[in-house]
């Protein structure tokens, strides 16, 4: 039951955050903090040994250092290094090579089809204002959907949610 409590929590809040992304080219603090504070208590509700505990939320840190330094070389946003981060306690160091080749495909797909689009569509004002965002050149690519995409995909992967995704 709290396998399945702390999926819905996972995808629920992957799911804002790409929505966010793609709405306002913004990912809230609050989300990625929530994201990475549920990790703890999922894994001691569910009887994860403290030191691994301390492994998943160190693999984090580090991943925010490298999203820092990605972030201040204008690789990625400052709301996807943190995702990025949040994403990367719940996935620990056994699931982040899945993620992040699942992130890399879909970040690719979605970075050619969004320049595509940008150079066969127009901003009109008949457009959703996040349509016409999305369509300006300047503006960057919402990875916080790739980053959805990540995490959801390696989903079975992370042990305290493939329990959930187990028949019985």
């Amino acid at each position: 039951m709290i396998a399945l409590a702390a999926l819905f929590l996972f995808v629920g809040l992957l799911l804002y955050a790409a929505a966010s992304d793609v709405a306002s080219l913004t990912i809230p603090n609050w989300l990625c903090i929530a994201l990475a504070a549920a990790f703890p208590i999922a894994a001691l509700l569910t009887s994860v040994p403290l030191s691994q505990l301390g492994m998943h939320a160190l693999f984090g840190f580090a991943v925010l250092a490298v999203g820092f330094f990605l972030f201040q070389a204008n690789i990625l946003g400052g709301g996807d290094a943190k995702l990025l981060a949040a994403v990367a306690v719940w996935t620990g160091y056994p699931a982040f090579l899945p993620f992040l080749f699942w992130m890399a495909v879909s970040g690719g797909i979605l970075a050619a089809s969004l320049l595509a689009a940008r150079q066969v569509m127009k901003q009109t004002e008949t457009n959703p204002p996040f349509v016409n965002r999305l369509l300006k050149e300047q503006n960057g690519i919402p990875y916080g959907v790739a980053i959805m995409i990540g995490g959801l995909a390696c989903a079975p992967q992370i042990p305290i949610l493939s329990s959930a995704l187990t028949l019985p």
